[in-house]
């Protein structure tokens, strides 16, 4: 079949694709459901350990070693933060604030992120209420810079020095992309499954239309009417 066949059966069944294509969409728009408010804060840290006292007479290394624990640091804290330990500590903190709140340990667990670059670490929460997020956060500060010896004890009573460096800034999360192709992707399907109704439905219509299709089953045509190119009122 050659391709101007194919164009002339999609002309003929237009139709079929553009219901199926409209009706998805119609359907996808009354039946989306609304979609919760997302929020989002940043942080990013660096940290280390208090360099020892330079001693006279004694080489220190330049404090590699220091500079070094530091990197160290940052590994580690990067897993400490997404665990249950870290999340049971900030879920206290939050019940015995100024405006103490109740929060999940499993739900703080789940919505904190964490990664690393260049010896940095960077901390993200996401949370549907602005309020909580903002106090969650806060938490998350005071403890990593006031109880993170709890979690190493090889670092002694003195702890790490962390230092925020991105203070926490709320923010909307917005639409994923998941979420801006779930439409067009509906509607692409619609227009396939469409397309292949209406080639279906020439495939079983055993009507005749043109000369073509008559020499094509053996039968000699001897004339041929032209189609008619517009519709014309006949009086009598």
């Amino acid at each position: 079949m050659e391709l101007r066949q194919y164009g002339e059966i999609v002309r003929r069944r237009w139709w079929l694709p553009a219901a199926l294509v409209a009706l998805v969409l119609l359907a996808s728009l009354l039946f989306r459901p609304a979609r919760a408010p997302q929020y989002q804060v940043s942080m990013r840290f660096s940290m280390g350990i208090a360099p020892e006292p330079q001693r006279p007479n004694t080489y220190n290394y330049d404090r590699y070693y220091t500079y070094l624990t530091s990197e160290y640091l940052v590994d580690d804290f990067s897993e400490v933060v997404k665990s249950a330990a870290f999340a049971q500590a900030v879920s206290e903190r939050l019940a015995q604030g100024a405006h103490p709140i109740q929060v999940p340990v499993g739900a703080i667990q789940g919505s904190t992120r964490t990664g690393k670059l260049h010896r940095i670490l960077w901390v993200s929460i996401t949370w549907g209420d602005p309020e909580q997020l903002r106090a969650i956060a806060e938490a998350v500060v005071q403890t990593l810079q006031q109880d993170n010896a709890r979690f190493f004890a090889q670092l002694g009573a003195e702890g790490a020095q962390v230092f925020l460096l991105d203070p926490p800034s709320v923010g909307v999360v917005g639409a994923g992309l998941r979420e801006k192709l779930e439409i067009p992707l509906r509607l692409a399907l619609a227009l396939a499954a469409g397309l292949a109704l209406a080639f279906l439905g020439e495939y079983l219509d055993t009507s005749v239309r043109d000369r073509a299709e008559v020499e094509a089953m053996g039968i000699r045509v001897l004339g041929e009417l032209p189609r008619p190119r517009g519709r014309r009122l006949w009086g009598r």
